[in-house]
C-alpha cells in the first residue's frame, strides 16, 4: 500500500460536541496520519462539513446555495485540521476547486501529485466545487484521480451492516462485500454517485470506526475490524 485517500465525517471530528471541533479527536487522528506517514504511506484527506452544515434539511434554502455553504464547511474543516497536523510536525497542502484566496491552492492532479510525494498531507477541500455532488463523490473522484491504493473511510460506525445499528440491535455486521452489494441494498455506505464511480473505477473501500483505539494505523497494518468493501 503506497497511497491512501482517507474520508473522515465532519461529525466524527466534532466528538461529543457533535458540531464544530474536538481538538482532542483531531489530534488524534493527526499522530495516526503522522505515523503511516513515516512509513512511507502518501494520504489524501477530504473531510465532511456536517459538523457545521447540514443544509439538505433545510426547505427555506435554494439547493445550490446549500451545497456551496456545504463546500465552504468543508474548507474550514480542512484548514483547521492541516493546522493541527502541522503542530504535530506534518508537512500539509490544501487544495480546493475553485478560488479560495491565499487559504489553498486551485486543484489540479499534477500539483497534489507533487506535494504528496513531497511527503506531504494532502487536504481535498471545497468538494467537487459543483453543488448536487456530495463529499461522498468527491472522496471517490480525487481517490480516482491521485491513483490511490484504497479509500480508508473514518466512519461513526465501526463498518456497514445490514440495518441501522442504532436502530436495530439485531444488525448483523459484514467483514467483507462487494460494491455491487453495497448499492443493490442501498446499504447508504457512500451514495449512489460514489459507489457507482467506485465500482467502474474499481477502487476498494476499508469501513471503520474513527473512534477505535488506533483505528486508522491498525487498518493500514492489516489489523483491520472494519468492513472491507470490493470491486
Amino acid at each position: 500500500m503506497k497511497r491512501v485517500l482517507l474520508k473522515l465525517s465532519g461529525e466524527a471530528l466534532a466528538g461529543d460536541k457533535h458540531t464544530g471541533f474536538d481538538e482532542a479527536t483531531c489530534l488524534k487522528v493527526a499522530g495516526q496520519v503522522k505515523k503511516i506517514m513515516d512509513d512511507g504511506i502518501q494520504v489524501g484527506i477530504v473531510i465532511g462539513g456536517g459538523n457545521f452544515w447540514r443544509g439538505r434539511t433545510s426547505e427555506n434554502i435554494d439547493r445550490a446555495k446549500s451545497d456551496q455553504i456545504g463546500m465552504l464547511a468543508t474548507v474550514m474543516n480542512c484548514i483547521y485540521v492541516s493546522e493541527i497536523f502541522r503542530s504535530t510536525g506534518i508537512k500539509t497542502k490544501i487544495f480546493t476547486p475553485f478560488t479560495c484566496g491565499p487559504m489553498a491552492e486551485m486543484f489540479t492532479k499534477d500539483a497534489a501529485m507533487e506535494s504528496l510525494e513531497a511527503g506531504k498531507a494532502v487536504f481535498f477541500a471545497g468538494g467537487t466545487g459543483h453543488p448536487y455532488f456530495s463529499t461522498d463523490t468527491t472522496t471517490t473522484l480525487r481517490a480516482v484521480e491521485i491513483e490511490a491504493d484504497v479509500i480508508l473511510l473514518a466512519k461513526a460506525v465501526d463498518g456497514v451492516y445490514d440495518s441501522d445499528p442504532k436502530l436495530n440491535p439485531d444488525a448483523k455486521k459484514y467483514d467483507e462485500i462487494s460494491i455491487q452489494s453495497v448499492i443493490d441494498q442501498k446499504l447508504g455506505v457512500m451514495d449512489l454517485t460514489a459507489s457507482i464511480m467506485c465500482m467502474e473505477n474499481r477502487m476498494p473501500m476499508l469501513v471503520f470506526g474513527l473512534n477505535e483505539e488506533d483505528s486508522i494505523v491498525n487498518t493500514v497494518n492489516g489489523k483491520f475490524t472494519g468492513t472491507r468493501i470490493t470491486v
